[in-house]
């Protein structure tokens, strides 16, 4: 089984608002890409994945006139995906979904949204992603109210394994809107206090699931790596660590082998799964954020790879290949395949 988490940048403004696919000599939110070249491309890298189940982050919205799951299956009809269906669960107001699309003929899969509404007697307890999480981020005693923007897509699936799968797209640390250096540091530090709320909120379901004897699946974009801003010496861990498990416990740490390079501080290369334009440096930069966080049970099964069209030789000699990855989207897809020993 294959599964992948893909974030696709912006997929949502090939759509209308009845959801049908506006591929035309039009320019799309990818920078000097036309929707057409970007629907086209986006297409290629699914079908050459070819995966079972693609987690999308950025998927096209849902709310007033429009569907995630009936702009994606159309998607797939238009391009001949093998991967026809498409689940969702709680809809944000973002216009960035988090969705799951997926081949029928080999999975079986559902929304299985664990947990209540916030109850204050249980403050250790992993309420619905959809709800309230009270954690004391800023040290003054008091819990602070969190919620998730995107709120996490929970899916059992089968294949016939079962497994837990959770689709996530962490809050962004990135000090959008600032006005000043002094507004940046203050927003950055209240992005990363929410990220690392969240991250313990992920860590208590990923806890409840492990002691319900579940296999899961952590997979999506975390916006976070170890050492990847000056304001993590603060907090001590990234919030990617927090979500992986404590190194006293390692039988119910996740695993990603790209995570555990970047946990190395005397590492003297990176890996990256996301290509950004930087205007200071007038370069292109890259950054390790998305993941597929395994169980300890899965782990000798499980087969990772960046499909990353500069790193990966492969990728680069096809030249079709390449040009998709790098016109779908910011993100490169990440994929695991699960294999009987």
């Amino acid at each position: 089984m294959r599964i992948a988490t893909y974030n696709i940048e912006w997929f949502s403004h090939l759509f209308d608002d009845s959801d049908v696919l506006q591929a035309d000599d039009q320019p799309s939110r990818r920078h000097k890409t036309t929707r057409a070249t970007q629907a086209k491309s986006i297409a290629h890298v699914l079908n050459a994945m070819d995966a079972d189940l693609v987690m999308i982050i950025e998927a096209p919205n849902t709310g007033h006139t429009r569907s995630t799951t009936r702009a994606l299956e159309g998607f797939a009809r238009t391009y001949g995906l093998r991967q026809t269906r498409a689940i969702t669960g709680f809809a944000n107001g973002t216009e960035q979904e988090i969705a799951a699309l997926y081949d029928p003929d080999v999975i079986t899969c559902h929304h299985d949204p664990k947990g209540t509404a916030y109850d204050a007697d249980a403050q250790e307890k992993a309420p619905r992603f959809d709800t309230k999480f009270y954690l004391d981020t800023d040290v003054d005693d008091q819990p602070d109210m969190h919620r998730f923007s995107k709120p996490p897509l929970e899916l059992q699936i089968t294949h016939p394994r079962r497994l837990r799968l959770i689709g996530v797209h962490n809050k962004s640390k990135a000090p959008h809107g600032a006005r000043s250096e002094k507004d940046a540091t203050r927003r950055s530090l209240a992005n990363r206090r929410k990220q690392l709320a969240q991250a313990v909120w992920l860590r208590r379901r990923i806890d409840d699931h492990l002691d319900s004897g579940d296999d899961v699946v952590v997979l999506g974009d975390l916006n976070d790596g170890p050492g990847l801003d000056a304001y993590e010496t603060l907090f001590g861990r990234s919030s990617v660590e927090v979500i992986v498990g404590s190194t006293e416990d390692p039988a119910r740490q996740l695993f990603d082998p790209h995570a555990s390079v970047q946990i190395n501080p005397r590492q003297g290369w990176t890996l990256s799964t996301a290509r950004f334009y930087n205007g200071d440096f007038r370069q292109f930069v890259s950054a390790l954020l998305d993941y597929v966080l395994v169980s300890k049970n899965l782990r000798p099964k499980a087969r990772w790879q960046i499909w990353h069209p500069f790193d990966v030789p492969r990728y680069y000699r096809d030249q079709n290949l390449r040009d998709a990855l790098l016109d779908a989207s910011d993100h490169y897809p990440v994929t695991v395949d699960l294999v009987d020993e």
